[in-house]
């Protein structure tokens, strides 16, 4: 017998056979009663149909968390019922001879070298819950989803519960530097504090190393589903095994400047009817994002318009070339973005401290504007399509003034990203910009979520700041919708 392939049996006297293949573990068990089988694996276990007796499940490597031998050898695991639900957390176990206790030992260690891949499990981990975050259930997401799999996996857990706000940014500001990753139990608003605490760390470079892995507990959860995807992004369990086996991911920041007020901003910062559902809907969090729907129709039927002066130091604006650069990115090819030869118009402007920089003036009434970093805002919404992680960029989106019919029919598709190719859709990559509202204009400022003056304001990009923990070295989400409304195949 090889050390790819091992035979346990449980405690109800059932053999298992467990085989390591290239991309995966797979549990094969004989006949015998089925529910004496679950009962001994501590869960139904999800077998593939077969034709034989035999039932057999295919579990990738990845999703593999633990394998331990001791008196008995352990697997545990993440797997789908069904390829609609979300990861379950399974265990199966069992006794071997022991004329082959070198060989399970051996096993055990072949395993977990594969389902690591090099990789140094356990992790110190410093955990930060929000137990008023989204719909108030953080805290027993992570007990009961997030806490088993990392502790199953041998994770060193250091966990505190805000109880103020700022509290998360009063932690992190004086954190020790030997944690492995810092674990975020919350929405997108607990992201931001932590990225403003390691700003105020006495060795703020060290402090910006330690990547960030988000649990979704909030109303958007935007940054999960960004590194995630739309399938895993909203499940725990998912975002559990990110903290595992995610890589560093290097990510550009935003320093974000009103006044004598400095703050740093990682998703996004929002001005007109956009930032109106954040404000109108702060008392439904316990809705979900199913809120930003809801405020998304009560503000069709009022329809405030935004009147500000954008001032935007052009990198691109070509739709075309934008979209071709982030499909670029994930086939592993060039994504450097080109700047646009442009010509002096009546809207260019030139900052005379930086001769050669190209900015554009936009100074018309719209819906809204939107500036950020990252796919998706939140489920129902792909806001920067052509969004990439380190590019060195801001994507600033302004929506002009549309009939209320036309902004109804543009939630179809919203979550793919179709409105990327609307014309009243004005859609730029910047390295910097500025905003000054006009002196009568009303409305909400939302930064990452968090309302601020609506007041003149100033945002740069500051180029690969942050790190988090990732399953890619790009977002997740693909742009699969062209200039037509074509569905392009993934990967072209």
């Amino acid at each position: 017998m090889s050390t790819r392939e091992l035979t346990i049996t449980n405690n109800s006297g059932t053999s298992i056979i467990l085989k390591l293949t290239e991309t995966s573990l797979e549990i094969s068990v004989g006949d015998g009663n089925a529910s004496r089988r679950r009962r001994s694996s501590g869960s139904s276990l999800p077998f593939l149909k077969s034709k034989s007796s035999t039932r057999v499940i295919h579990v990738p490597l990845r999703n593999v968390v633990a394998v331990t031998s001791s008196d008995v050898v352990g697997v545990s695991y993440l797997a789908r019922k069904s390829p609609k639900h979300s990861l379950s957390f399974f265990r199966v176990e069992g006794s071997h001879d022991e004329k082959d206790d070198t060989l399970a030992k051996q096993w055990c260690e072949t395993a977990m070298a594969a389902a690591y891949h090099g990789l140094t499990p356990p992790k110190k981990l410093k955990v930060i819950i929000n137990p008023r975050g989204g719909r108030g259930q953080a805290g027993s997401i992570f007990t009961d989803k997030v806490e088993p799999i990392l502790s199953a996996a041998g994770c060193a857990l250091d966990v505190t519960y805000t109880t103020h706000p700022m509290h998360a940014l009063e932690i992190v500001q004086d954190l020790s530097l030997d944690f492995d990753a810092l674990v975020v139990v919350s929405g997108d608003g607990l992201i931001h504090e932590v990225l403003n605490g390691f700003s105020k760390h006495t060795q703020s470079d060290k402090a910006f190393c330690i990547p960030i892995a988000p649990i979704p507990a909030g109303s958007g959860n935007g940054l999960s589903l960004n590194l995630l995807g739309l399938q895993d992004g909203l499940d725990p369990r998912a975002a559990a095994l990110n903290v595992l086996k995610g890589l560093p991911l290097k990510v550009d920041l935003f320093a974000f400047t009103q006044g004598n007020q400095k703050r740093l901003s990682f998703m996004s910062q929002t001005v007109g009817l956009m930032a109106n559902i954040d404000v109108d809907t702060e008392h439904l969090r316990w809705m979900g994002d199913l809120r930003f729907v809801l405020g998304f129709l009560r503000n069709v039927v009022t329809l405030p318009t935004c009147k500000m002066e954008l001032s935007i130091k052009l990198v691109e604006q070509d739709k075309g070339k934008m979209a071709d650069a982030v499909r670029a990115r994930r086939a592993d090819t060039s994504s450097d973005i080109p700047s646009v030869p442009m010509s002096p118009s009546s809207e260019v402007i030139y900052d005379p401290g930086s001769p050669g920089d190209t900015w554009i003036k936009y100074d018309k009434p719209c819906l809204w504007v939107y500036a950020g970093k990252g796919p998706y805002v939140s489920r129902s919404l792909m806001q920067f399509p052509v969004s990439q992680p380190d590019d060195g960029v801001i994507d600033i989106a302004i929506q002009e003034i549309i009939p209320r019919k036309d902004l109804l029919a543009a939630m179809e598709g919203a979550e793919k990203g179709r409105c990327y190719w609307f014309g009243t859709n004005r859609y730029f990559k910047a390295s910097a910009y500025s905003a000054k509202p006009h002196a009568k204009s009303r409305g909400a400022l939302m930064v990452d979520g968090e309302l601020f003056p609506m007041q003149e304001f100033h945002v740069e990009v500051l180029p690969r700041l942050g790190t988090l923990l990732s399953p890619f070295p790009y977002y997740a989400p693909e742009f699969t919708l062209g200039e037509n409304g074509t569905v392009l195949k993934p990967g072209s």
